[in-house]
């Protein structure tokens, strides 16, 4: 079961659901308009927008929130946590909930300095020096690219500015980048340690027929062949393609949120409306096809162009190399959180994925399996605090 189908039939799902006007990057991307004076600011905290230039020439916006909202204490002192969100989503989702319920706020209320990473094309990261998103060199990325200049740079910034180590959480397509990167040593002598909420990495037992269905027709490869570099609602047209799919048997289209990212037990209703109307960012094409193919292959591997010379001149071998994640370095702090319900992140996948951790010191791996939790309860459950960030919170602690 594919992340791609997944990601295919939030964008129905979300170009069904909402009217959308403009571009991205115009009236929703200025720092004007940004997550900290519309999510942060609001609530009594103070907020920095910051922005961060890749390697590669990508400019990421960055919003850090140096204390909570009783001000307490010396920002040099504080431990900073980098916070990265999934796949088609962006640092806003973080903070949907009140200040009570949502990561961000938590964190900085219980003295962490906090940083929120927004990925590449993403609207309030879709600057480059050189080249411009309305051009396909632009969308020329996968998240290989994610976890080799994107977060790097975040924490390479965020390591300078506070001359500390640092805890990084990630979420969905955010754990994936982590752990790929933590399997060939990047960044980890960085970290103190590093959360991760339904973890994703293998991808071979998602959900539910729909899900079943979208992969099936390879529509990765579709809009592949048409030339979309970018993926977003604005470019195709996604109600034809839904109601192509909602025609196939055994496909459900009445509740299309919890077909996709399972049973969610805990969320507030006002908290989704608000995320509907945020939602969903641009990503690559490139990226919705490496994903496709950990489904169709089976491993978690470097993104695979289809032609033996190309993969020759970029890896210097025929076939793309694949990340051991059983390498990732045993004596590094992991907390992971899992659920149920997530029709996602599968059990049976993460289940895979503790395996190639077997050999992780016993006292550096915390592992939490929430019966009841789906895939966005974790990023937006009213109980997540009690549930999840409080065990995180805790885990942090034991290793400052």
């Amino acid at each position: 079961m594919s992340l791609l189908a997944s990601t295919l039939w939030l964008l129905f799902f979300f170009s069904s659901s909402v009217v959308h006007s403009g571009a991205q990057g115009s009236s929703r991307g200025s720092l004007g308009d940004g997550i900290c004076a519309t999510s942060v600011v609001v609530h009594g905290y103070k907020c920095q927008e910051l922005q961060v230039t890749t390697a590669d020439g990508y400019i990421l916006s960055v919003q850090r929130i140096p204390e909570g909202r009783s001000g307490n204490g010396n920002n040099n002192k504080k431990q900073p946590v980098i916070i990265q969100h999934g796949l088609l989503v962006d640092g806003m989702t973080w903070l949907l909930n009140g200040p009570e319920q949502n990561l961000p706020l938590i964190l900085a209320d219980n003295g962490f300095d906090v940083w929120i990473s927004n990925t590449r094309g993403t609207r309030f990261s879709r600057r480059h020096v050189s080249l411009d998103p309305s051009t396909p060199a632009y969308w020329n990325w996968s998240w290989d690219e994610l976890g080799s200049y994107d977060v790097p740079a975040v924490v390479e910034y965020v390591s300078n500015h506070t001359g500390q180590k640092i805890h990084y959480i990630g979420h969905s397509q955010g754990t994936l980048i982590a752990l790929t990167s933590f399997s060939e040593g990047k960044w980890v002598n960085k970290l103190k340690s590093a959360a991760l909420l339904s973890p994703v990495a293998y991808l071979s037992h998602m959900t539910t027929e729909l899900l079943n269905v979208a992969d099936r027709l390879f529509l990765d490869q579709l809009i592949k062949t048409l030339g979309i570099a970018e993926f977003s609602t604005r470019g195709i047209p996604f109600q034809s393609f839904l109601n192509q799919l909602c025609a196939q048997p055994g496909v459900d289209c009445s509740d299309l949120f919890t077909a996709i990212t399972g049973n969610n037990c805990c969320l507030n209703s006002s908290a989704v409306s608000v995320f509907l109307k945020n939602e969903p960012q641009s990503t690559s094409t490139k990226n919705l096809i490496h994903f496709a193919q950990i489904v169709r292959s089976g491993v978690v591997a470097k993104f695979n162009y289809g032609i033996r010379d190309q993969n020759i001149r970029i890896y210097g071998k025929a076939s793309p190399p694949i990340y051991n994640l059983s390498n990732i370095p045993h004596d590094l702090p992991l907390f992971l959180s899992y659920g149920g319900r997530d029709a996602l992140s599968d059990v049976v996948d993460v289940q895979t994925l503790l395996d190639s951790l077997k050999f992780h010191d016993v006292d550096k791996l915390s592992v939490q399996f929430i019966k009841d939790y789906a895939h966005v309860d974790f990023i937006m459950g009213v109980n997540a605090k009690d549930i999840v960030y409080n065990a995180v919170i805790s885990f942090f602690n034991r290793f400052n």
